[in-house]
């Protein structure tokens, strides 16, 4: 559920490096917009645009001021090899169904980066014979939709795979020397301590190619958590462990230190409120934290009342909210007010009917007015006070 999939080989890989920033100008060349500032590609949650009922991405930009997104995700083919695709099935190369998402985006002054990687799937990492090949994979992404921000989403069973790692970290290097500007984050597993052992294994070979992106996510979820004091924990603990590896001070850790989370239940059955967000989000802009994101808006709204409470959902968080409450702390992270929703006006009181006389005989259809209701006779009745009883003779017609 958190992360619910081939290349050019490495001759053409080599000529990109050789390019250096051709290759991000032919992307601006081709319908992107001007980049956004680096807080809104750190603050951009998680969306599936083609499964899990993609909702309406501009309306989400109307109802909160949310102007960016990430989009998820971009994997090998489900048949092999080394090209991109969206969800392992829908070739980048011939997409056009998520490049209108973008120009929707684009149309109302927002923008977009790509996540590549999440839980299924095979990663082109997996399969592409190196880092150069599978930069040049992941450049066909960043030309084609003009990106300015690409998310290297590494979890099970990829980041176990020591080949898959060294390629996908490589390649994140390249794309980040050939492509100036480009934010580049990299989201990985989370722990009660930080990261497990495969999460510090990747840090260390990010640490032995020279390698050091805009930030590392960790996700704290599905591990045993239980709402935000858990999380802090983790995050710093994972802070900890960034400054064991790279050699950081604190702040410098927690500048390159990013937090996704998952919006109301997990797949494991944690529970992640609107509170809990509210806790995080202060750890994280207290801590000077990058990033800020969750997985995920297709998620980010109330389950019917079939379905809410009793499992995870791709398509509703089960817990009680409004549609994108969620969106709304990724949008403060950004450092932007979000907009106040419109009150729906309370329509006036009526006039009140004449007042109810308890010596009256009043019948079927008479209408009188107590304690600042209007109340309407069932049937013959007298000296009978309107309201005394729920089976009494007067229906109440409302405030008055």
């Amino acid at each position: 559920m958190r992360r619910l999939r081939a290349c050019l080989g490495a001759a053409a890989a080599v000529t990109l490096a050789a390019a250096g920033t051709t290759a991000l100008v032919a992307g601006n060349a081709s319908g992107a917009s001007a980049a956004l500032g680096n807080s809104w590609y750190a603050a951009a949650p998680y969306l599936m645009p083609l499964d899990n009922d993609p909702p309406d991405a501009a309306a989400i930009m109307d109802a909160t001021g949310l102007k960016a997104f990430q989009l998820a995700f971009v994997l090998a083919p489900n048949g092999g090899g080394c090209s991109p695709t969206w969800g392992g099935t829908a070739a980048v190369s011939s997409d056009t169904a998520v490049q209108s998402v973008i120009g929707t985006i684009r149309a109302k002054g927002g923008d977009v980066s790509v996540s590549a990687g999440g839980y299924g799937g095979t990663k082109l990492g997996q399969v592409c014979a190196d880092p150069a090949a599978t930069a040049a994979a992941y450049q066909q992404v960043i030309t084609k939709y003009g990106l300015h921000a690409i998310d290297f989403d590494l979890e099970e069973p990829e980041y176990e795979n020591t080949a898959a790692i060294r390629n996908e970290i490589g390649a994140a290097k390249i794309l980040q020397q050939n492509n100036p500007g480009l934010y580049v984050s990299v989201t990985t597993a989370g722990t009660a301590d930080g990261t497990g052992w495969f999460g510090k294994q990747m840090l260390l070979e990010a640490k032995s190619q020279g390698f050091t992106p805009n930030n590392f996510s960790i996700m704290p979820f599905d591990g045993g958590f239980n709402g935000a004091a858990s999380q802090t924990s983790a995050l710093t603990g994972f802070n900890s462990i960034l400054r064991s590896t790279f050699g950081w001070d604190e702040a410098t850790a927690y500048a390159h230190e990013g937090f996704s989370g998952m919006n109301g239940r997990s797949d494991s059955g944690e529970y992640f409120t609107q509170a809990d967000f509210r806790t995080v989000l202060d750890y994280a802009t207290s801590h000077h934290m990058d990033r800020f994101t969750f997985w995920s808006l297709n998620r980010d709204r109330q389950c019917t009342p079939a379905d809410n409470g009793g499992r995870t959902s791709g398509t509703c968080s089960s817990v009680a909210q409004n549609p994108w409450d969620f969106a709304r702390y990724a949008v403060e992270f950004a450092g932007v007010t979000p907009p106040t929703p419109t009150p729906t006006p309370t329509p006036p009181p009526a006039s009140c009917a004449g007042a109810w006389s308890p010596t009256a005989v009043y019948t079927a259809g008479n209408e009188v007015s107590y304690g600042k209701h209007d109340w309407k006779a069932k049937w013959w009745t007298q000296n009978e006070v309107p309201g005394a009883s729920q089976w009494g003779p007067w229906q109440d017609e409302g405030a008055c």
